[in-house]
């Protein structure tokens, strides 16, 4: 059944079919989220309010773009006013998440045998620079390279996405890997000293 006669069925009343668009692009969403916010129950509760946005708004799915290229645009748009309106320092972000939270979150540290916790801490420093990297990027620069490399997403498909031409996105990629390298770099030659 093709996205466009699911939501021919939701919007003549078969409200149930909508769980199967859920189904079909849920990871998707989710994995995008994450490339934005970096924090897994963020990224699921964003996910969570993608899909009733979503389904709010579904009559005004007009089909001019696929379905796909529609929840991409409410999901990246939605990722950013997220970044725009956290307030929160995301240093006491990330103490809550390890230490937790009046909320009483846990976090539990994956630990295999072949990990020592020197590994684990460097694992997690080098994650924390690339989320700072990434997180300083321009928006159009950034929304480009988390579709290119958290979705695996074409140029062509970013570029409907974005609402761009694929040159456009190719360079947006360029620049931004370039930006990621430099930045990366300056952290890791702070660190050194």
């Amino acid at each position: 059944m093709t996205d466009q006669e699911i939501i021919g069925q939701i919007l003549q009343g078969d409200l149930n079919r909508y769980k199967l668009l859920v189904e079909r692009y849920q990871s998707i969403v989710f994995r995008t989220c994450m490339g934005f916010l970096h924090n897994k129950e963020d990224a699921d509760d964003l996910t969570q309010d993608i899909f009733i946005q979503t389904y709010q708004t579904l009559s005004a799915y007009k089909g001019e773009a696929s379905f796909s290229t529609w929840i991409y645009r409410i999901t990246v748009n939605a990722s950013l006013n997220k970044l725009r309106k956290s307030s929160k320092n995301p240093f006491l972000q990330r103490l809550e998440n390890v230490f937790g939270s009046e909320k009483g979150k846990e976090y539990n540290f994956p630990v295999s045998d072949a990990e020592n916790p020197e590994t684990l801490i460097i694992q997690a420093e080098r994650n924390e620079w690339v989320e700072k990297a990434l997180n300083s990027l321009p928006e159009k620069q950034r929304t480009a390279i988390v579709l290119s490399k958290y979705d695996d997403l074409s140029q062509r498909e970013i570029a409907v996405i974005m609402e761009t031409t694929e040159g456009a996105v190719e360079a947006l990629i360029q620049r931004a890997k370039a930006n990621l390298r430099e930045k990366l770099s300056a952290l890791s030659k702070k660190k050194k000293n």
